[in-house]
């Protein structure tokens, strides 16, 4: 059983906005497929799943299970504005590793959001035991490399041709690592000088 500990939470923006960091629940279906439409189709042409379909998004709700993906939600006004998961495996080798996902709307990127979202999973992860966080990140997502360059991950491998974007061109997919005992430590450095903002 996943503990919920310290959710919902209310973080300030960097551009002084707040928005309310929750776990997604059964009842959030409906205004998923609507952020997941509202994105840019260049925003989503690397997701692993074509989300603009209704079916998908159900399936998203059907299948909640917290132990296997927990997916965080960033609201403003009522509105889902980010939506951030943790995968892990439940049995195997494999337990102590998960993977972390993440979209922002536009007008929300560059606000601090993304590492609001990321500080809170990492610290969801910590609570459920998981020692190594990885990102797979396309190679021309420059800001997305950035960002988890500053919280302290790595590039752990390269694969070559790994992905095709929607014109058909084959992109390198690069997979990034960070302790979780490193990463946190370097998201307390990230907010220490402007706390209660919140990061990149």
């Amino acid at each position: 059983m996943v503990k919920l500990e310290g959710f919902p939470v209310e973080v300030t923006l960097r551009d002084g906005r707040s928005v309310v960091l929750r776990p997604m629940t059964a009842a959030d279906g409906g205004r998923l497929l609507e952020f997941f439409r509202a994105l840019p189709e260049e925003d989503r042409q690397f997701l692993k799943e074509d989300v603009t379909r209704q079916e998908v998004v159900e399936r998203f709700v059907r299948e909640l299970d917290y132990e296997r993906v927990f997916p965080l939600l960033a609201e403003h006004g009522g509105t889902i504005v980010g939506d951030a998961t943790l995968h892990r495996t439940k049995y195997g080798w494999s337990t102590h590793v998960a993977a972390i996902r993440m979209v922002v709307a536009r007008p929300f990127q560059r606000s601090g959001l993304g590492t609001a979202l990321a500080r809170h999973l990492v610290r969801h992860a910590v609570n459920v035991g998981v020692d190594k966080m990885i990102a797979e990140v396309v190679d021309n997502q420059i800001g997305a490399r950035r960002a988890f360059a500053k919280l302290g991950f790595y590039e752990e491998a390269v694969l070559k041709g790994q992905v095709k974007d929607r014109q058909g061109i084959r992109r390198d997919l690069v997979i990034m690592a960070n302790d979780v005992s490193h990463l946190w430590e370097a998201m307390e450095a990230l907010v220490a000088d402007y706390s209660p903002t919140v990061g990149e």
